[in-house]
């Protein structure tokens, strides 16, 4: 066991079980059911998903204006022929804006909210990084989904995001991501169990890589739905079926 594993049961209620049950009960399209035509995160790659009977999962960015918009990256150079960052324009300026070699244009999470319109769930993850209004991020995405009947949660790296809706908006799921590489400021334990303690998520979403893994495994003993991400090949589809409740999950990772 653990040595941290006392004070994750002490700190860490577990949630209740008629609240997140439902995370289980489906795989998630990563940034949509996209592919070559199809951008990611564009409300055609989400339509193939629902299509398809998979949930989704979406990036969350703030533009200028802070509306929440469906772009994984801070800057705009990667998935459209404009450079720099995505914060330096409004919402309006953002729609016109098309994917690369894509007639698909950016959009809102109030456009992917009208299109799904409960018909399947959707796990929203909101960007941060050091020195960032997260705060804001979380007034945004939270207004957005203000009155939206479908099932839906909120989750980010960054646990002041879930103990931030925990305060704000209590009655919204909310996760922690979590992964252990370089790539992440959590590599060592006691920082991933500090930011378990500050989130007190309602489920993990945990790096397929990091798996199988003692933290995770506790949590998903008490309760806690686990999640893993990216599944993107046969092995890593093996891994989160053997290891983790749903499958976040994109190219063979869905096959």
């Amino acid at each position: 066991m653990s040595l941290f594993a006392p004070l994750d049961r002490l700190i860490v209620p577990a949630p209740d079980p008629a609240r997140i049950g439902w995370l289980r009960d489906w795989t998630y399209a990563h940034r949509g059911m996209h592919r070559d035509g199809v951008p990611e995160n564009s409300l055609a790659a989400f339509e193939l998903a629902v299509e398809a009977g998979l949930g989704i999962e979406c990036d969350i960015q703030r533009s200028r204006d802070h509306a929440p918009m469906l772009v994984h990256d801070w800057e705009l150079d990667r998935l459209t022929g404009i450079s720099g960052p995505l914060s330096d324009y409004s919402a309006d300026e953002l729609a016109q804006i098309a994917f690369l070699d894509s007639e698909h244009k950016l959009a809102r999470l109030g456009d992917l909210l009208d299109l799904v319109d409960t018909r399947v769930p959707i796990l929203v993850e909101i960007k941060s990084r050091r020195r960032y209004d997260i705060e804001e991020s979380c007034r945004a995405v939270r207004d957005a989904l203000a009155g939206y009947a479908g099932r839906h949660a909120v989750m980010s790296f960054d646990p002041r995001v879930s103990r931030w809706f925990a305060e704000h908006s209590p009655k919204t799921v909310r996760g922690l991501v979590v992964r252990e590489d370089e790539h992440g400021m959590t590599q060592q334990a006691w920082q991933r169990h500090l930011a378990l303690w500050i989130a007190k998520p309602d489920f993990i979403a945990y790096h397929v890589a990091a798996l199988p893994n003692p933290m995770v495994a506790a949590l998903k003993e008490r309760g806690f739905p686990v999640l893993t991400w990216t599944v993107n090949s046969a092995a890593t589809h093996d891994t989160g079926q053997r290891y983790a409740d749903a499958l976040i999950a994109e190219g063979d990772g869905l096959a």
